[in-house]
C-alpha cells in the first residue's frame, strides 16, 4: 500500500504542476476564446508576445517541465506494475487521459508556440485562428488533467470504502466467533454439570 500511495503522489503532483502552468496562460486565453468583443490588435500582440516569451524561455525550463511530465508517467508505471482491479480501471483510464494530454501538448501546444514565435502563420489558418487553437488546446488539456485528478481521487475513495467494508466484515466475523465460543462454553458447562 505505501508504494501505491507514493505512486499516486507521483501522479497527482505533476498533474497539479501542469495545471498551474496552464493557469498562468488563462489571462491571455480568456481574451482569445471568450471575449465578446473582437480581438484588437493590441490584444493579439500581447498574446503573441506572451507565447513568444514562453517559446524563448531558457532550455532548462522546458527540460524541467518534461522531467515533471515523465515523473507522472513513472507514477503510472509504478501503480500498474502489479495491477489490481482498481488499478486497471482507475489508473488505466487516468493513463489514457494523461497520454491524451501529452499528445495534445506535443502536437498542438508546442507546434503553436513555434508558429507564433516564427510568425509564419499558414494560409489556411491565420493569426487569430492559431491563437484560438492554442487557447482551446490549453482549455482541453486542463479538462483532461482535471479528469486525471478526479479519477485518482475516485480510486482513493473506492479503496477507502472497500477498506472500511472489509474492516466491518472482519469485526462482524470476530463478534460471531466470540458468540459461538461463548455458546460452546455454556454448552460445555451444562454438560459437565449434568455429568456431576
Amino acid at each position: 500500500m505505501p508504494t501505491a500511495n507514493f505512486a499516486t503522489f507521483l501522479i497527482i503532483c505533476p498533474t497539479c504542476f501542469v495545471l498551474g502552468i496552464l493557469f498562468t496562460n488563462w489571462s491571455y486565453d480568456h481574451h482569445t476564446l471568450w471575449s465578446t468583443l473582437p480581438m484588437s490588435e493590441a490584444t493579439i500582440a500581447a498574446v503573441e508576445t506572451h507565447y513568444s516569451m514562453l517559446c524563448r524561455s531558457p532550455p532548462i525550463l522546458a527540460r524541467l517541465l518534461h522531467a515533471v511530465i515523465v515523473t507522472g508517467l513513472l507514477g503510472f508505471f509504478v501503480k500498474l506494475y502489479r495491477p489490481s482491479e482498481s488499478n486497471m480501471l482507475f489508473d488505466g483510464a487516468s493513463l489514457v487521459l494523461y497520454m491524451i494530454g501529452l499528445i495534445m501538448y506535443g502536437t498542438n501546444i508546442i507546434r503553436g508556440l513555434r508558429t507564433v514565435e516564427s510568425g509564419e502563420y499558414g494560409e489556411d489558418i491565420g493569426r487569430v485562428d492559431t491563437l484560438r487553437v492554442m487557447a482551446a488546446s490549453h482549455v482541453i488539456l486542463a479538462l483532461v488533467l482535471v479528469g486525471v485528478l478526479v479519477l485518482q481521487s475516485g480510486q482513493w475513495y473506492a479503496e477507502r470504502k472497500e477498506g472500511q467494508e472489509v474492516a466491518a466484515a472482519i469485526q462482524l466475523e470476530e463478534e460471531e466467533e466470540e458468540k459461538r465460543l461463548a455458546a460452546a462454553a455454556v454448552v460445555d458447562k451444562t454438560k459437565s454439570k449434568k455429568r456431576n
